[in-house]
């Protein structure tokens, strides 16, 4: 596993991290054993994952108490990201006098007395801008210690802009994929103000697993998905599976394309089972060429970027 910097925060990260929207999450993904979540965590802890994201929402809370649970005794070992907004009741509130309870509730599931980063789980655009006191009360937790850094969780370059722009944010989780790349155009931005980049959904709520076809039927939140955008998906993953390598599978192209920026300190991909995370985990040990990546990017510029695909 190889690490980078997580901006200027002076946490080191591994290049893949661990989503942990799946764990104890039968409600958004199929149900997964308590004991199976915890030796998940176990593994990638061996296998040199150190990354965990998560939030108050995920499994109602559960996410984060197996995390916790996984954790005990190993705390040292991890670097933890939880968010705020998106509460275990699935309610969504954004009260700025809600983060501290938020905060302090996650620190009691996840059996720790700090976050290594906190973010706000894709606010209104208006906080984004900085004239509401959301940030004033994540600096007062960092100052006390209750939190390393802070930022938010969002979907778009124009967001990405306002947080850097406007906000003392060190990190942003940003959804970023084969299928949806607009944000990258401020990655640069982000490079420049030494803000650290974690990058949700890259393999685009696992179709770019390659598993599934246009009549796929999702029961999950991934029902979602109307016909054509199901129809779009499949016509594109022929394109991308010529370009593999001997050896290579879709999932460890797509997570290499997104760590072939350098300004990504992160890849957070979800886990259902060990062989999913080993599979993850492994886009780490090499690198796509230069070539490929720009042939990904034209992919995008010419066949999605006037007309993006849902998420």
């Amino acid at each position: 596993m190889k690490y980078r910097q997580l901006g200027s925060t002076g946490i080191k990260v591994s290049e893949v991290g661990f989503g942990a929207w799946q764990l104890g999450n039968a409600r958004d993904w199929e149900g997964m054993e308590n004991n199976q979540a915890v030796k998940l965590v176990h593994e990638a802890l061996e296998q040199g994952c150190n990354f965990f994201d998560t939030a108050p929402n995920y499994g109602g809370g559960n996410s984060e108490s197996l995390l916790g649970k996984a954790l005990t005794g190993r705390r040292s070992e991890a670097v933890i990201n939880s968010k705020f907004g998106h509460h275990p009741d699935n309610t969504l509130n954004f009260d700025s006098q809600k983060i501290r309870s938020s905060v302090e509730n996650s620190l009691r599931r996840l059996k720790t007395d700090y976050l290594d980063s906190i973010l706000l789980h894709n606010p209104p655009f208006e906080i984004l801008t900085g004239v509401t006191d959301h940030f004033d009360v994540l600096e007062s937790l960092k100052q006390e210690g209750k939190i390393r850094a802070y930022g938010a969780s969002v979907d778009s370059a124009r967001e990405m802009d306002e947080l850097i722009r406007n906000t003392g944010s060190q990190v942003i989780e940003v959804m970023f994929n084969i299928f949806h790349q607009e944000p990258r155009k401020a990655f640069k931005k982000a490079a420049e103000k030494n803000v650290g980049l974690i990058v949700k959904v890259p393999l685009d709520s696992g179709w770019l697993s390659g598993k599934y076809g246009e009549n796929s039927i999702f029961t999950d939140i991934r029902s979602r998905w109307s016909r054509e955008q199901l129809k779009k998906r499949a016509e594109l993953l022929p394109v991308l599976k010529e370009m593999l390598e001997p050896g290579e599978s879709l999932v460890q192209l797509a997570l290499r394309y997104i760590l072939n920026y350098q300004e990504v300190s992160t890849v957070i991909p979800g886990n259902k089972n060990l062989e999913q995370l080993i599979e993850n985990l492994s886009a780490s040990d090499k690198s796509i060429s230069v070539e490929k990546a720009e042939k990904i990017e034209e992919i995008w510029e010419q066949k999605l970027q006037a007309d993006p695909l849902g998420w």
